[in-house]
């Protein structure tokens, strides 16, 4: 069976935010978080650039310059995250869940993937980026 697949974009998307919470004193620039999460600087700033049109972070140009959380670290959900950098929670092909259409018997299978992607958002609704910064993820099995 194979694994289900979290995005690089994902992945470093929440790297970022979990490192610009570790420091909240600074501006982090995006040569520091990328050396010290050993993630490719150029996609970095790719990412980085969805995280400030989401409004996640927030920058400064110049030389005190760098990036921030734009709001705190518990009111940044990973829900929002994968939104920012994905879109869609959840596709089938390219298509979200309630737009393929399956032919009898199989049409309910589309309720399946709508149900799926509503138990993942909520899932992730509910981890802060906090809650990674703090160790204090609670996952029941």
């Amino acid at each position: 069976m194979k694994p289900m697949r979290i995005s690089a974009r994902t992945d470093y998307a929440i790297r970022v935010l979990v490192e610009l919470a570790a420091d909240t004193a600074r501006p982090l620039t995006c040569e520091g978080i990328a050396m010290s999460q050993q993630i490719p600087y150029r996609f970095l700033k790719a990412v980085v650039r969805d995280l400030r049109v989401a409004g996640l972070v927030r920058s400064q140009r110049g030389c005190e310059g760098g990036y921030w959380l734009a709001r705190e670290a518990s009111a940044i959900s990973l829900a929002e995250i994968v939104a920012a950098v994905d879109g869609e929670m959840l596709t089938i092909n390219g298509d979200t869940p309630e737009s393929v259409l399956y032919p009898a018997p199989a049409e309910q299978i589309s309720v399946l993937w709508t149900a799926l992607r509503a138990r993942t958002e909520d899932f992730l609704a509910g981890i802060s980026v906090a809650d990674l910064l703090t160790g204090s993820l609670a996952v029941s099995a």
